[in-house]
């Protein structure tokens, strides 16, 4: 690991944790207080739901810019930008007076936490190599699944003794305290690395990375396979409250239960690297997800409890992907790192806000339209795997990435 002059490798992975626990603390913390935030603003479901919507839209965006802003002017600066603004925009959502005030403030923590994310992302490249990097990516993945497992049960428990306003404040502490440990942070680009051109052509580094095919088409396979699951994030509450009559607490329980088991996903993609090879993995993947959603359209209505158990299956396989796919991609990303990073959050993200809309499209109920996603995005994701392996998208050299055929 390169030096850290305050933080230990222990400190930096709790570290580089904690900040990717700011996305899903982001949308999931205030998930149960929905309902009572359109009746506090007069506003339609649209307007409320916007506020998820909006931020994963931005959130997207602005990795995608951050990236190659890292590339130029070093990790720590973008850090200590993103840790500022977000907390700042946390507080502006905590005193908003009117939807459009609030969707102003979910829009500048969108550009916060993409800043956060992406350099979280290329400090791991940066510091770590070979299976330490592997270990370093799973440990931080498991642990990140604290805060959407804890989120809605903590929000429930806020609105208990508070208002919609509790989750916002909640996230001012939490951000500022990132802030704090951002100062503390020592920069790990080295200076020799840092691209030389202007702020404007730093960003043609985009197109640099967007022309590797190969490394494209595997990022595009696990963003596709992981738009379902945001497809549940927001269909989630109309699923729990709305068809099975399920009370907030209620769901924030169910919900929580769900988010535990990413828990288990690190953990076994860890073990499974040891006894198969990548392409096991992914045959494992695609098996597990088909089957989830098989089953969610066939017995997914029949119960609250049902349903949970029904999707669990491809919450844990998709905690299982999200590890091997950054471990590949990132073994691909020789030079510009920041820049690749923010593509390889970047698309899942894009996706994944699709996949939000997807989830409350106007479905005669909310349980078969996910199966639907499911099942269509496993396939769709499947396909583009053959392709892959046909060597439609590169050579046939040995590349980092290429082990999705090995």
């Amino acid at each position: 690991m390169r030096r850290q002059k305050f933080l230990t490798l222990p400190a930096m992975i709790a570290y580089l944790t904690y900040i990717g626990m700011f996305v899903p603390l982001s949308t999931d913390l205030y998930l149960p207080a929905l309902p009572e935030m359109g009746n506090y603003f007069a506003a339609s479901e649209f307007l409320v739901g916007l506020t998820l919507t909006i931020f994963f839209f931005v959130f997207a965006v602005s990795m995608i810019l951050f990236g190659p802003l890292s590339d130029k002017f070093g990790r720590r600066p973008i850090l200590i930008f993103g840790a500022a603004i977000y907390t700042a925009a946390s507080f502006a959502c905590a005193v908003s007076a009117d939807i459009y005030f609030l969707l102003a403030g979910r829009f500048f923590q969108a550009v916060g936490s993409g800043a956060l994310i992406t350099v979280a992302t290329a400090v791991i490249k940066d510091c770590f190599r070979g299976r330490l990097m592997t270990k370093i990516l799973a440990i931080t993945q498991a642990l990140s699944v604290i805060a959407p497992m804890g989120a809605p049960l903590i929000g429930g428990v806020l609105l208990t003794f508070t208002d919609w306003r509790g989750a916002f404040y909640l996230l001012t502490i939490l951000g500022a305290l990132n802030l704090f440990v951002s100062f503390l942070f020592c920069e790990t680009l080295p200076e020799e690395r840092c691209y030389r051109g202007d702020v404007l052509h730093s960003l043609t580094l985009l197109g640099v990375v967007a022309r590797k095919k190969y490394f494209m088409a595997v990022l595009l396979m696990f963003a596709i396979l992981s738009t379902p699951y945001m497809a549940y994030l927001s269909a989630s509450a109309f699923i729990y409250v709305e068809q099975f009559s399920l009370t907030a607490q209620q769901y924030s329980y169910l919900f929580a239960v769900n988010s535990a088991a990413s828990i288990a996903g690190p953990i076994i993609f860890l073990k499974l690297k040891n006894i198969l090879s990548n392409v096991g993995i992914l045959r494992l993947t695609f098996f597990v997800s088909m089957l989830s959603g098989i089953l969610v359209l066939n017995v997914g209505n029949f119960g609250a409890i049902i349903f949970l158990l029904t999707f669990v299956p491809f919450t844990m396989i998709g905690s299982v992907s999200r590890p091997f796919a950054m471990d590949l991609l990132l073994l691909e990303a020789k030079e510009n790192v920041g820049t690749a990073s923010s593509m390889i959050n970047f698309v899942p993200t894009l996706f994944g806000s699709a996949g939000m809309m997807l989830g409350t499209l106007p479905w005669w109920n909310f349980v078969d339209g996910l199966g639907i996603i499911i099942v269509t995005a496993t396939a769709l994701s499947l396909m583009l795997w053959i392709l892959i392996r046909r060597r439609h998208f590169g050579s046939a050299r040995q590349s980092a990435s290429d082990v999705v055929n090995n």
